[in-house]
């Protein structure tokens, strides 16, 4: 593994590369970009996926978004739909710089909400030849239906806490200090959905914790989720072969499926994994998803 540092506009994205076992510098292969959860770092689940996808012998990078992690840009914790979709050609740009990277033979990988944000950004870059997703999540989508699907817009009085945040915004630029929310809470008091209830263990215990990922984003960025559609127009642009891997028990699945019965890609497949939920499609079930995820890169890049 290599830290690796690129460009997105004025931000500094830090990456981890990661190149097959009997790598030749002198030969070219196919790469993946594996984009992290909301709240997550690229030593995570998204360094998982991208090392068990070296094994296979692909050049795979996971990256910490602008804002996040090592990258840089402040104020820290942006989690801004567009600059994350905008991260993925970025990084797409760095992997084209590489003499033994096969410019033609590119794809994508997203974990929760860094699977909706490449199948956001593959509709507009069409150097991503082929894209997947686990535990996909449309984080515009979850914020206006929920987690589980279940809410609504009016429900989730989205109106008003929009006005909250536009008078958040004015007492910031008028001194005040930024104010941050979690997007997984550091205590299971008061969690009562399961994915949520597994996402403290992931994100705040040995399992899987991480000192850069703090789980939280400022409240200013609430608005661009609130209105962001990570699936919006899917039917006419997302063309690419697509394969979908989600968990049986996962409160998220309903993403996942809208986006296989709505993507235009003649070559789909949604593929679910009896049992896992949201979170264990992280780590307990990664042999399952690259069973999955191996062939369809192979094919496919």
């Amino acid at each position: 593994m290599k830290r690796v540092e690129f460009k997105n506009r004025d931000i500094t994205v830090v990456g981890n590369l990661y190149v097959p076992e009997e790598f030749n510098e002198s030969k070219q292969y196919p790469a993946i970009v594996i984009c992290h959860p909301a709240g997550g770092v690229k030593e995570q689940t998204a360094g998982t996926y991208a090392e068990q996808l070296a094994k296979q012998g692909y050049v795979t990078m996971a990256y910490d978004a602008s804002y996040q992690g090592e990258s840089s840009g402040e104020p820290r914790q942006m989690e801004n739909p567009y600059i994350r979709t905008e991260d993925i050609s970025a990084a797409v740009d760095f992997l084209t710089t590489l003499p033994y990277v096969d410019n033609n033979r590119i794809g994508a990988l997203g974990i929760c909400a860094g699977g909706g944000y490449v199948v956001s950004a593959a509709m507009r870059d069409r150097r991503i030849k082929t894209v997947a997703t686990v535990s996909a999540v449309n984080i515009g989508e979850g914020f206006r239906y929920s987690w589980g699907g279940h809410a609504t817009p009016d429900s989730q009085n989205l109106i008003g806490l929009l006005e909250n945040v536009g008078q958040t915004r004015t007492a910031q630029v008028n001194g005040s200090e930024l104010v941050y929310v979690p997007l997984v809470p550091k205590s299971k008091e008061g969690l009562t959905l399961p994915d949520m209830i597994e996402a403290n263990d992931y994100y705040w215990t040995p399992r899987a914790q991480h000192p850069r990922a703090v789980s939280r984003m400022l409240l200013v960025d609430l608005p661009q989720q609130a209105t962001f559609d990570a699936f919006h127009l899917v039917e006419q642009f997302l063309t690419q072969p697509l394969l979908i891997v989600a968990g049986t028990a996962a409160n998220t699945l309903w993403f996942s499926e809208e986006l296989y019965r709505r993507a235009g890609a003649k070559d789909k497949t949604l593929h679910l994994v009896e049992g896992a939920t949201h979170i264990a499609m992280y780590d307990i079930y990664v042999p399952q998803a690259m069973e999955q995820l191996a062939p369809f890169f192979k094919r496919t890049l």
